[in-house]
Protein backbone atom coordinates (compact mmCIF):
# COMPACT_ATOMS: atom_id res chain seq x y z
CA UNK A 1 0.00 0.00 0.00
CA UNK A 2 1.61 3.05 -1.16
CA UNK A 3 2.32 5.96 1.59
CA UNK A 4 -0.69 8.95 1.99
CA UNK A 5 0.09 11.95 0.62
CA UNK A 6 -0.94 15.72 1.14
CA UNK A 7 0.07 18.87 -0.15
CA UNK A 8 0.04 22.27 1.63
CA UNK A 9 -0.17 25.47 -0.09
CA UNK A 10 0.19 28.30 1.88
CA UNK A 11 0.14 32.17 2.46
CA UNK A 12 3.73 32.43 2.93
CA UNK A 13 3.85 36.30 3.33
CA UNK A 14 1.84 35.53 6.71
CA UNK A 15 3.89 34.67 10.10
CA UNK A 16 0.54 32.72 11.77
CA UNK A 17 0.05 30.74 8.34
CA UNK A 18 3.81 30.04 8.35
CA UNK A 19 3.25 28.62 12.17
CA UNK A 20 0.16 26.89 11.25
CA UNK A 21 1.93 25.08 8.07
CA UNK A 22 4.24 23.72 10.57
CA UNK A 23 1.88 22.84 13.09
CA UNK A 24 -0.17 20.66 10.56
CA UNK A 25 2.71 19.14 8.99
CA UNK A 26 3.92 18.07 12.12
CA UNK A 27 0.28 16.40 12.68
CA UNK A 28 0.80 14.98 9.07
CA UNK A 29 4.20 13.81 9.84
CA UNK A 30 2.97 11.76 12.77
CA UNK A 31 0.36 10.10 11.47
CA UNK A 32 3.08 8.97 8.71
CA UNK A 33 1.62 10.97 6.05
CA UNK A 34 3.96 12.40 3.39
CA UNK A 35 3.65 16.08 3.69
CA UNK A 36 4.40 17.69 -0.06
CA UNK A 37 5.33 21.27 -0.51
CA UNK A 38 5.45 24.26 -3.56
CA UNK A 39 8.93 24.51 -4.59
CA UNK A 40 8.52 28.64 -4.31
CA UNK A 41 7.08 27.98 -0.55
CA UNK A 42 10.27 25.72 0.42
CA UNK A 43 12.46 27.99 1.48
CA UNK A 44 9.54 30.13 3.73
CA UNK A 45 8.18 27.14 5.19
CA UNK A 46 11.09 24.82 5.94
CA UNK A 47 9.61 22.03 7.03
CA UNK A 48 11.96 18.62 7.54
CA UNK A 49 11.34 15.92 5.50
CA UNK A 50 8.91 17.51 2.96
CA UNK A 51 8.39 16.94 -0.61
CA UNK A 52 8.99 19.12 -3.07
CA UNK A 53 7.62 20.02 -6.15
CA UNK A 54 7.88 22.26 -9.08
CA UNK A 55 5.11 24.42 -10.44
CA UNK A 56 5.22 22.25 -13.68
CA UNK A 57 3.57 18.99 -14.01
CA UNK A 58 0.78 18.27 -11.64
CA UNK A 59 2.27 19.01 -8.39
CA UNK A 60 -1.47 17.71 -6.80
CA UNK A 61 -0.58 14.23 -8.50
CA UNK A 62 -1.21 11.36 -6.05
CA UNK A 63 -2.50 13.57 -3.25
CA UNK A 64 -5.14 12.80 -1.09
CA UNK A 65 -6.17 16.57 0.04
CA UNK A 66 -5.02 19.39 -0.63
CA UNK A 67 -4.20 21.38 3.08
CA UNK A 68 -4.72 25.38 2.32
CA UNK A 69 -3.43 27.36 4.83
CA UNK A 70 -4.30 31.26 4.01
CA UNK A 71 -7.35 33.76 2.60
CA UNK A 72 -9.88 32.97 -0.04
CA UNK A 73 -6.61 34.03 -2.36
CA UNK A 74 -4.65 31.31 -1.20
CA UNK A 75 -7.38 28.86 -2.14
CA UNK A 76 -8.34 29.74 -5.28
CA UNK A 77 -4.08 29.51 -5.64
CA UNK A 78 -4.41 26.08 -4.45
CA UNK A 79 -7.57 25.54 -6.92
CA UNK A 80 -5.41 25.85 -9.49
CA UNK A 81 -3.02 23.00 -8.68
CA UNK A 82 -5.66 20.96 -6.84
CA UNK A 83 -8.25 20.77 -10.34
CA UNK A 84 -5.95 19.24 -13.51
CA UNK A 85 -5.46 16.45 -10.64
CA UNK A 86 -9.65 16.12 -9.07
CA UNK A 87 -8.21 16.51 -5.40
CA UNK A 88 -10.15 18.19 -2.79
CA UNK A 89 -9.04 21.11 -0.88
CA UNK A 90 -9.67 22.12 2.43
CA UNK A 91 -8.78 25.94 3.92
CA UNK A 92 -8.33 27.06 7.38
CA UNK A 93 -8.52 30.28 7.12
CA UNK A 94 -5.96 32.47 8.11
CA UNK A 95 -7.35 35.86 5.85
CA UNK A 96 -10.00 37.76 6.38
CA UNK A 97 -13.44 36.82 5.50
CA UNK A 98 -11.63 33.49 4.26
CA UNK A 99 -15.58 32.85 2.72
CA UNK A 100 -14.22 29.29 1.13
CA UNK A 101 -12.41 27.98 3.70
CA UNK A 102 -13.48 25.04 6.05
CA UNK A 103 -12.32 26.47 9.35
CA UNK A 104 -10.96 29.32 11.58
CA UNK A 105 -7.16 28.31 12.82
CA UNK A 106 -8.40 27.73 16.51
CA UNK A 107 -9.91 24.23 15.06
CA UNK A 108 -6.47 23.87 12.77
CA UNK A 109 -5.61 20.28 14.64
CA UNK A 110 -9.36 19.07 14.81
CA UNK A 111 -9.19 19.45 11.06
CA UNK A 112 -6.59 18.13 10.46
CA UNK A 113 -7.61 15.22 12.47
CA UNK A 114 -10.70 14.88 10.28
CA UNK A 115 -8.76 14.75 7.64
CA UNK A 116 -6.45 11.85 8.28
CA UNK A 117 -9.46 9.95 9.45
CA UNK A 118 -11.40 10.58 6.14
CA UNK A 119 -14.02 11.92 8.11
CA UNK A 120 -15.17 14.26 5.62
CA UNK A 121 -17.52 14.98 2.46
CA UNK A 122 -16.85 16.23 -0.98
CA UNK A 123 -18.44 19.34 -2.69
CA UNK A 124 -18.42 19.76 -6.37
CA UNK A 125 -18.36 23.45 -6.87
CA UNK A 126 -18.67 24.45 -10.70
CA UNK A 127 -16.53 26.33 -12.35
CA UNK A 128 -16.91 28.38 -15.49
CA UNK A 129 -15.06 27.80 -18.95
CA UNK A 130 -13.91 31.20 -20.20
CA UNK A 131 -12.63 31.94 -24.21
CA UNK A 132 -11.93 34.86 -25.87
CA UNK A 133 -11.88 35.40 -29.87
CA UNK A 134 -10.95 38.27 -32.63
CA UNK A 135 -11.08 37.95 -36.20
CA UNK A 136 -12.97 34.68 -35.89
CA UNK A 137 -9.64 32.85 -34.42
CA UNK A 138 -9.70 32.28 -30.62
CA UNK A 139 -7.03 33.72 -28.67
CA UNK A 140 -7.70 32.59 -25.00
CA UNK A 141 -8.61 30.17 -23.07
CA UNK A 142 -9.19 29.77 -19.29
CA UNK A 143 -11.90 28.66 -16.57
CA UNK A 144 -12.56 30.28 -13.02
CA UNK A 145 -14.07 29.30 -9.78
CA UNK A 146 -15.29 32.72 -8.32
CA UNK A 147 -15.67 34.90 -11.46
CA UNK A 148 -14.35 36.09 -14.68
CA UNK A 149 -14.49 39.85 -15.03
CA UNK A 150 -14.26 42.23 -18.06
CA UNK A 151 -12.58 45.79 -17.04
CA UNK A 152 -11.66 48.78 -18.37
CA UNK A 153 -8.34 48.61 -19.51
CA UNK A 154 -7.73 52.82 -19.16
CA UNK A 155 -8.72 54.32 -15.33
CA UNK A 156 -9.65 57.42 -16.99
CA UNK A 157 -12.16 55.64 -19.93
CA UNK A 158 -15.65 53.88 -19.57
CA UNK A 159 -14.89 50.83 -21.74
CA UNK A 160 -18.23 49.96 -24.05
CA UNK A 161 -19.41 46.77 -23.87
CA UNK A 162 -22.61 44.53 -24.82
CA UNK A 163 -23.85 41.27 -23.49
CA UNK A 164 -25.44 38.31 -25.07
CA UNK A 165 -27.54 35.40 -23.55
CA UNK A 166 -27.95 32.17 -25.65
CA UNK A 167 -27.53 33.83 -28.78
CA UNK A 168 -29.48 36.92 -28.45
CA UNK A 169 -28.20 40.72 -27.22
CA UNK A 170 -29.39 41.61 -23.84
CA UNK A 171 -27.60 45.20 -23.61
CA UNK A 172 -25.22 47.34 -24.09
CA UNK A 173 -23.73 49.35 -20.66
CA UNK A 174 -20.64 51.99 -20.83
CA UNK A 175 -19.80 50.82 -17.59
CA UNK A 176 -16.45 49.72 -15.58
CA UNK A 177 -17.16 46.64 -16.62
CA UNK A 178 -18.92 43.05 -16.05
CA UNK A 179 -18.55 40.40 -13.54
CA UNK A 180 -19.49 37.14 -14.75
CA UNK A 181 -19.60 34.67 -12.07
CA UNK A 182 -20.75 31.12 -10.54
CA UNK A 183 -22.63 30.66 -7.25
CA UNK A 184 -19.46 30.06 -5.45
CA UNK A 185 -18.17 33.75 -6.68
CA UNK A 186 -21.45 35.04 -5.73
CA UNK A 187 -20.00 36.01 -2.26
CA UNK A 188 -17.24 37.38 -4.07
CA UNK A 189 -16.17 40.28 -6.10
CA UNK A 190 -20.13 40.04 -7.86
CA UNK A 191 -21.19 40.69 -4.30
CA UNK A 192 -19.39 43.82 -4.02
CA UNK A 193 -20.76 45.07 -7.71
CA UNK A 194 -24.44 44.50 -6.00
CA UNK A 195 -24.97 41.15 -7.14
CA UNK A 196 -27.30 38.49 -5.37
CA UNK A 197 -25.85 35.75 -3.45
CA UNK A 198 -26.94 32.51 -4.70
CA UNK A 199 -26.45 28.86 -2.60
CA UNK A 200 -23.37 26.88 -3.88
CA UNK A 201 -25.63 24.01 -4.38
CA UNK A 202 -27.49 26.19 -7.08
CA UNK A 203 -25.54 25.90 -10.79
CA UNK A 204 -26.29 29.32 -12.38
CA UNK A 205 -24.01 31.74 -14.11
CA UNK A 206 -24.53 35.41 -12.85
CA UNK A 207 -23.90 38.62 -15.01
CA UNK A 208 -23.23 41.77 -13.11
CA UNK A 209 -22.39 45.09 -14.25
CA UNK A 210 -19.60 47.60 -12.69
CA UNK A 211 -20.95 50.92 -12.50
CA UNK A 212 -23.08 51.23 -15.61
CA UNK A 213 -24.52 54.12 -16.87
CA UNK A 214 -27.86 52.71 -17.62
CA UNK A 215 -30.85 52.68 -16.74
CA UNK A 216 -31.01 48.82 -16.76
CA UNK A 217 -27.89 47.54 -15.11
CA UNK A 218 -29.95 44.96 -12.86
CA UNK A 219 -27.70 41.59 -11.53
CA UNK A 220 -29.12 38.68 -14.21
CA UNK A 221 -28.92 35.03 -13.09
CA UNK A 222 -29.24 32.26 -16.15
CA UNK A 223 -29.19 28.54 -16.11
CA UNK A 224 -26.19 26.47 -16.21
CA UNK A 225 -27.11 25.52 -19.62
CA UNK A 226 -27.01 29.23 -21.13
CA UNK A 227 -23.71 30.51 -22.79
CA UNK A 228 -23.07 34.41 -21.66
CA UNK A 229 -21.09 36.23 -23.88
CA UNK A 230 -19.52 39.93 -23.50
CA UNK A 231 -18.43 41.86 -26.78
CA UNK A 232 -16.13 45.00 -26.66
CA UNK A 233 -17.43 47.38 -29.09
CA UNK A 234 -14.43 49.45 -30.73
CA UNK A 235 -13.02 52.89 -30.34
CA UNK A 236 -14.55 52.93 -26.35
CA UNK A 237 -11.16 51.90 -24.54
CA UNK A 238 -10.05 48.98 -24.05
CA UNK A 239 -10.50 45.82 -21.65
CA UNK A 240 -8.96 43.31 -19.81
CA UNK A 241 -10.19 39.86 -18.64
CA UNK A 242 -9.72 39.05 -15.18
CA UNK A 243 -10.03 35.11 -13.81
CA UNK A 244 -10.39 34.85 -10.59
CA UNK A 245 -8.54 37.71 -9.85
CA UNK A 246 -5.27 36.04 -10.58
CA UNK A 247 -5.09 35.17 -14.78
CA UNK A 248 -5.07 37.93 -16.75
CA UNK A 249 -5.62 38.60 -20.57
CA UNK A 250 -5.50 41.77 -22.31
CA UNK A 251 -8.50 41.72 -25.03
CA UNK A 252 -7.77 43.02 -28.60
CA UNK A 253 -9.96 45.88 -29.89
CA UNK A 254 -13.77 44.35 -30.63
CA UNK A 255 -13.05 40.57 -28.86
CA UNK A 256 -15.58 38.31 -28.00
CA UNK A 257 -15.77 36.62 -24.37
CA UNK A 258 -17.82 33.36 -23.88
CA UNK A 259 -18.60 31.95 -20.41
CA UNK A 260 -20.21 29.06 -19.85
CA UNK A 261 -20.21 26.16 -17.46
CA UNK A 262 -16.96 24.35 -16.85
CA UNK A 263 -16.35 20.70 -17.68
CA UNK A 264 -14.25 20.01 -14.31
CA UNK A 265 -15.57 21.32 -10.86
CA UNK A 266 -13.49 22.42 -8.10
CA UNK A 267 -13.56 19.80 -5.38
CA UNK A 268 -13.97 21.38 -1.78
CA UNK A 269 -13.72 19.19 1.53
CA UNK A 270 -16.28 19.68 4.12
CA UNK A 271 -15.24 18.42 7.43
CA UNK A 272 -17.86 20.83 9.73
CA UNK A 273 -20.91 20.50 7.88
CA UNK A 274 -23.13 23.72 8.20
CA UNK A 275 -26.02 24.89 6.60
CA UNK A 276 -25.08 27.56 3.85
CA UNK A 277 -27.21 30.11 5.83
CA UNK A 278 -25.18 30.08 8.89
CA UNK A 279 -22.03 30.36 6.94
CA UNK A 280 -23.52 33.61 6.01
CA UNK A 281 -24.20 34.48 9.90
CA UNK A 282 -20.65 33.84 10.42
CA UNK A 283 -19.01 35.60 7.57
CA UNK A 284 -20.88 38.46 7.07
CA UNK A 285 -21.82 38.89 11.11
CA UNK A 286 -25.53 39.46 10.31
CA UNK A 287 -27.94 40.02 12.97
CA UNK A 288 -29.46 37.65 13.88
CA UNK A 289 -30.60 38.34 17.26
CA UNK A 290 -33.91 37.89 18.87
CA UNK A 291 -34.33 34.60 16.64
CA UNK A 292 -36.71 31.94 18.47
CA UNK A 293 -36.87 29.40 15.86
CA UNK A 294 -39.68 27.28 14.53
CA UNK A 295 -40.43 25.64 17.67
CA UNK A 296 -40.71 28.66 20.16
Amino acid sequence: MSARTMLLVVHTGRDEAVKAANMAAQQLRDAAVIVRVLADEEDSLAIPGSQTVGPRGDPAAGCEMVLVLGGDGTLLRAAEVARPAAVPVVGINLGHVGFLAEAEPDRLAETVDHVLRGDYTVEERMTIDVTITSAGAQVYSGWALNEASVEKASRARMVELIAEVDGRPLSRWGCDGLVLATPTGSTAYAFSAGGPIVAPEVEALLLVPISAHAVFARPLVVGPASVIAVEVLPGAGGAVLFCDGRRTFTMPASARVEVRKGKQPVLLARVHPAPFSERLVAKFDLPVHGWRGRHA
